[in-house]
């Protein structure tokens, strides 16, 4: 229909609704017509821009490594909170990691080789490790000028993920095995400024020997060296239950190895510290008397704190 016709079937249908006469001149129906056709390609233009515009959302990597705690279940769980500040539980802790700071920062650094990388094991299972590691990490990082790195390094049985609610993702494993990972790409960021994680990662067949790898060396190396101002705590397996913690006890500066008290038999923590002797320059030993219902994951405390001095 060319502008004529319209304009004429435009005149029409204004007599047939009013059943008038409308006076207009042939080019002022013309001109309308032409005026409302220029209307309606703006609005399409405008609505193909819009479309245009919308383009995919893309996840901020940041944000897409950035994690958050359920205080609540923490909490119920035995766990400190960040306004745990005066309870029985804080004290301990800044008791426990009062030692290991001033080595790691203070004025012990010097004498300890890869003073900051801080290993945290047991001799056996359900003594405590994983508990001590994230709360220790939690009390570190609630002090204003210090950073903690806290690494799952119990790469069989993951539980730093577990406890902190971290779903599976590519971490420590994955970095070891695959080239083309930056450091960057496996730490998680989380809701306390100064606390990052990394998580396990995949579960592998050869995690120890990529435990003991060059690279894994080198990691370490970076670790103590280029972030030598934040302390980086390594939660890994229990020393009995299989070698990757004493493969990893050779690239630490301190050593904590927590013994549950009353439960632990004598000859296991013997034998424990014997794999450590020649491992580190600090080995601390934490006694845990908590006692643990393990179906309902409440805890009660009481710490012993000590440090075994190797002699020469």
């Amino acid at each position: 229909m060319n502008m004529l016709e319209k304009a004429l079937e435009k005149s029409r249908k204004a007599k047939y609704q009013t059943g008038k006469p409308v006076k207009e001149t042939e080019q002022d129906i013309v001109d309308t017509v032409i005026q409302e056709e220029e209307e309606e390609e703006a609005v399409d233009e405008s609505f193909s821009e819009n479309k245009v515009e919308n383009k995919p959302v893309v996840i901020d990597h940041e944000t897409e490594n950035h994690i958050t705690f359920d205080w609540e279940s923490l909490k119920e769980s035995g766990f400190l909170s960040l306004d745990d500040t005066h309870s029985r539980i804080a004290e301990e802790y800044r008791s426990i990691k009062r030692p290991l700071v001033t080595n790691a920062l203070g004025s012990r650094k010097r004498d300890i080789e890869n003073s900051n990388l801080i290993l945290i094991t047991s001799s056996i299972p359900g003594e405590g490790k994983t508990f001590t590691s994230i709360n220790l990490s939690f009390s570190i990082a609630a002090e204003l000028d210090k950073k903690v790195l806290l690494i799952d390094a119990d790469v069989s049985k993951p539980s730093v993920s577990k406890v902190l609610g971290i779903k599976p993702r590519k971490g420590l494993i994955d970095y070891l095995e695959n080239d083309s990972l930056k450091l960057s790409d496996i730490i998680l960021q989380t809701e306390i400024p100064g606390l990052r994680i990394i998580p396990a990662g995949k579960a592998h067949s050869f995690s120890t020997e990529l435990l003991a790898s060059d690279k894994m060396i080198s990691l370490s190396r970076e670790l103590s060296e280029r972030y030598s101002d934040r302390i980086v705590v390594f939660d890994t397996p229990p020393l009995l239950a299989t070698t990757q913690a004493e493969v990893l006890a050779s690239q630490m500066g301190q050593i904590l190895l927590v013994i549950g008290a009353e439960s632990t038999p004598q000859n296991f923590v013997m034998e424990s510290v014997k794999k450590l002797q020649n491992c580190s320059d600090v080995v601390l030993a934490l006694l845990n008397n908590s006692k643990r219902n393990l179906n309902s994951g409440y805890y009660s405390y009481g710490y012993g704190y000590g440090q075994e001095e190797e002699e020469e």
